[in-house]
């Protein structure tokens, strides 16, 4: 594969990072464009600092760039971006949220409706539906501006480095062993995709400048069984007690992420879609997988090396009391 000169406009945090660190590995020649307040880019990348709501700097106004990487999230950031760079293959890093509908299982990206665009900038703090409008209309920025692009909209990403501490808890849950809290029924389906997985895939797709849109996504696969996995990757002989949703709701849990979470638990069937994009198109695309052990493993020993490594979900306490009245519900 001949040199590639990849702009990833981020390259600090968690896919954007892993992203800049995988294209370094095959020998690219890889920039790094951010404001340089979330931690250094990988060692070998050049380093440009960029507020986004500013103006190109001048170190990348002149440049030229065989491929643009992009997890933005606002509009006029991408808007400003495609101008400056609009000869480059831009690989568009969007989200299943896109999607309008999060019901509907095993769809691709050819049967599925997307949201209105939102081109306004919006505060997700204080408007966190804007999320999903507001990739759109990214998306859209980047197929009227670029020469080429993919755009690849990713479900849950998982692995080490996290920063939202989904995942992360249960490979730090059941390395603890005893019963585990499980949430819903055993077959209901889930899907998580690896950071490394998926930024690798990104920067095959900037080297073949792959067209067209794809979903980052893992295998659908039932919750116990990613749940047995993880179990396995972290050496864990837990037990796992599944708990319907309807009692979860009357004792205040909380589904997906937070303090009073069970994370990997989605209410059903209103989100029987979330978790369950049918990844073959993105296999025929070149995604490759490790096994969801290995990534267990690995998120742990990240955990466990990093102290103030995010992990999003219920206290010990909270989860033994929830089990405790389901326990006495049943006697």
């Amino acid at each position: 594969m001949p040199l590639v000169k990849i702009l990833v406009l981020g390259g600090s945090v968690f896919l954007s990072k892993a992203v800049a660190t995988d294209a370094l590995e095959r020998g690219h020649e890889v920039t790094c464009a951010t404001r340089g307040t979330s931690g250094p880019v990988p060692d070998g990348a050049t380093f440009v600092a960029w507020d986004r709501t500013q103006e190109v700097p001048g170190e990348l106004a002149g440049a030229s760039y065989d491929a643009v990487v992009d997890v933005a999230r606002i509009p006029s950031w991408v808007r400003k971006g495609v101008a400056a760079f609009p000869s480059a293959h831009w690989v568009f890093v969007s989200t299943v949220n896109a999607y309008a509908d999060d019901s509907v299982p095993d769809g691709t990206p050819g049967t599925l409706e997307l949201r209105e665009p939102r081109h306004e900038d919006a505060d997700l703090g204080t408007d966190p539906e804007a999320y999903g409008p507001m990739k759109v209309a990214c998306e859209q920025l980047v197929r009227q501006g670029a020469a080429s692009w993919t755009v690849i909209r990713p479900g849950l990403i998982v692995g080490p480095g996290d920063p939202t501490g989904r995942f992360t808890y249960w490979p730090v849950r059941l390395a603890d062993g005893g019963e585990a809290l499980a949430g819903g029924r055993p077959g209901d389906r889930m899907q998580v995709i690896d950071v490394r997985d998926l930024a690798a895939w990104i920067v095959t797709c900037a080297e073949q400048r792959t067209g067209g849109d794809l979903d980052g996504v893992g295998e659908v696969m039932p919750l116990s069984r990613m749940l047995a996995e993880t179990a396995a990757g972290v050496g864990s002989d837990a037990t796992f007690t599944w708990v319907p949703q309807e009692f979860l709701a009357e004792q205040g849990v909380e589904p997906w992420m937070g303090p009073e979470a069970l994370p990997l638990w989605l209410p059903r069937p209103e989100c029987d879609g979330l978790g369950t994009h049918d990844p073959a198109p993105s296999y025929a695309a070149g995604l490759v997988l490790r096994p969801v052990a290995d990534t267990a493993r690995d998120t742990l020993a990240w955990v466990r090396a990093t102290p103030d490594a995010p992990v999003s979900g219920m206290s010990r306490d909270r989860e033994a009391a929830v089990l405790a009245a389901w326990h006495s519900l049943r006697e």
